[in-house]
């Protein structure tokens, strides 16, 4: 794993003004940036394909992005928000790792939900375009976590087993791949799926159904403990999960008697 991909030097007079001789380049944050330009190319390609947008506004993913930035920082503080209390500083290291999925996602379908809406553009199949995107960022996203060293699961004596710094030395899971490849295995089914979609709202409930029951299956792995809903048995994470699952599989009976595909 490699946390920090690359340093390099600033010339005098920027060394000068930001009071610092080199920026270190963490893999993570670089991760997240080669993830979200990949998705808003994605975006943009398909919104104009499928949906006539010619010009879907960068303030859109601006939004997206601070939004998603926000809520992930807000979660990953509040699991231990006595630390973060006890140590401060610690609050504005945002680019070494640390991010709460669910709490970005939770923190976004609001956010672009009333941003679609204003700008009247049709919320379900831009959802549906969306539900592919965030695979793609999740996806690369987890492969900066890897090589942040945060995520990583529980310890075990398989051929699967690595040892991150943080793990005094025991092999561990290592979650984050795993993560990684069921949502590139996740974004192929819904990819074969849109060809044959049913109704509009499909592909973005199908994404958020089938990523909760991974990703509550993948906790059984995990091992940096963040908290438990009913200790030891269902982690926050998996408690999210279940509830958007069962509003998941609400929306998609009811869409499916009640909505036409009128956007492919």
């Amino acid at each position: 794993m490699f946390p920090q991909l690359f340093t390099f030097q600033l010339p005098d007079f920027l060394s000068n003004i930001f009071n610092n001789q080199e920026i270190t380049v963490y893999t993570y944050a670089f991760c997240i940036v080669l993830g979200t330009l990949t998705a808003t190319l994605y975006t943009k390609y398909t919104a104009e394909k499928d949906l006539g947008i010619n010009k879907l506004s960068n303030s859109f993913f601006y939004i997206i992005f601070i939004a998603g930035f926000v809520g992930g920082k807000l979660f990953y503080y509040l699991e231990k928000p006595i630390f973060y209390y006890r140590n401060p500083h610690l609050l504005f290291d945002n680019f070494s790792g640390g991010f709460v999925f669910y709490g970005s996602f939770l923190t976004i379908i609001p956010i672009v939900i009333w941003y679609l809406k204003k700008q009247k553009i049709a919320m379900l199949p831009m959802l549906d375009i969306l539900g592919i995107t965030t695979l793609i960022v999740h996806a690369i996203g987890r492969i900066g976590c890897f090589n942040a060293g945060c995520c990583f699961g529980s310890s075990t004596n398989s051929s699967f087993g690595i040892v991150f710094p943080t793990t005094n030395n025991i092999a561990v899971h290592p979650t984050q791949l795993y993560e990684a490849v069921t949502l590139i295995i996740l974004l192929i089914i819904l990819l074969t799926i849109k060809k044959r979609q049913q109704f509009n709202g499909q592909i973005f409930l199908l994404y958020i159904s089938f990523y909760a029951i991974s990703r509550a299956v993948l906790e059984v792995f995990r091992g940096d403990n963040r908290g438990y809903i009913i200790e030891n048995w269902v982690s926050h994470s998996q408690f999210i999960a279940l509830l958007i699952l069962i509003m998941a599989l609400f929306f998609y009976l009811k869409f499916k008697t009640t909505n036409k595909l009128i956007f492919k």
